[in-house]
């Protein structure tokens, strides 16, 4: 008998290579998985300009970013935007969509609602940025699963359906133009469909739990990244775990052949991938 549904991922056009530059930009779900990869020494770059909720304030970190603030040999191959929701905030003196209000008097803002289109035209314009910098890049959408309480439940939920229809259209366009790698990975199915339980969300029962992002991880780790780069995750876990570990004697002897024997793995493993660690 099968107690769940299988959300099925069809076969990316990419493999995630080890230890690449890679960007990350959205809701709190993307600093969750950036934090992943970085943990697993990928060159990943996570929300640079702080948390960014909506598909316009994705596109102004994408401006800011490879604009006037550019990192310099910055070219990622690999970039994450995560959707969290299509509420936006219009500050009345000026007209522009604000990131973050920085607790300024609610009163001085408007808050609106992205239609499909205008997220998807941001979408858009912050693909053709990444593409400018590196022609080779590989975008993968996501939508936020965390629910935004706030909204009240059934707007929330329109909310997110305004996401994934702007993502699909955005799919849907690249690659009817043939315009290169635009991918959907479904961790909002993932987390609703597949693991559907309240189990699997933190104590708000808003976010979800550690347990259901290790899940996700895993299910990106399956169908995102290439061979080399699931080798790469195999051998780099016990040399994290060593560095990781906090011992009751530091100056012990069995403990610093143990350190030196870590020093050696990470020798071994520059040489082979070479990368510095």
């Amino acid at each position: 008998m099968d107690f769940r549904t299988i959300v099925e991922i069809g076969t990316m056009p990419f493999g995630i290579e080890p230890m690449e530059q890679m960007l990350f930009v959205g809701s709190c779900f993307a600093d969750n998985i950036g934090k992943r990869f970085i943990d697993n020494k990928y060159d990943a770059v996570v929300n640079p300009f702080g948390v960014m909720y909506n598909p316009a304030s994705i596109l102004h970190t994408v401006e800011r970013l490879f604009g006037e603030e550019r990192k310099e040999n910055f070219l990622p191959r690999i970039v994450f935007f995560t959707l969290g929701t299509n509420h936006v905030y219009r500050l009345k003196e000026t007209g522009e969509i604000v990131d973050n209000c920085q607790k300024r008097p609610a009163c001085l803002f408007q808050e609106e609602e992205l239609t499909v289109d205008e997220c998807a035209s941001c979408l858009m314009k912050a693909i053709d940025i990444v593409r400018s910098v590196n022609p080779d890049v590989h975008v993968i959408l996501t939508v936020s699963p965390i629910r935004y309480a706030k909204y009240g439940y059934h707007e929330s939920q329109l909310s997110k359906a305004t996401l994934l229809l702007a993502a699909d259209k955005c799919v849907n366009v690249n690659s009817s133009a043939g315009q290169g790698s635009v991918s959907y990975f479904p961790a909002y199915e993932i987390v609703n469909d597949e693991l559907r339980d309240y189990r699997f969300y933190a104590a708000d029962m808003l976010h979800p739990s550690p347990q259901a992002v290790d899940f996700i991880w895993e299910r990106l780790v399956e169908t995102c990244f290439s061979d080399r780069s699931r080798q790469w995750l195999k051998e780099w876990k016990p040399v994290r775990d060593a560095l990781n570990h906090r011992p009751f004697n530091p100056a012990s002897p069995d403990y610093l052949a143990f350190m030196e024997k870590t020093k050696q793995r990470i020798a071994e493993l520059e040489a082979k991938y070479n990368k510095q660690l």
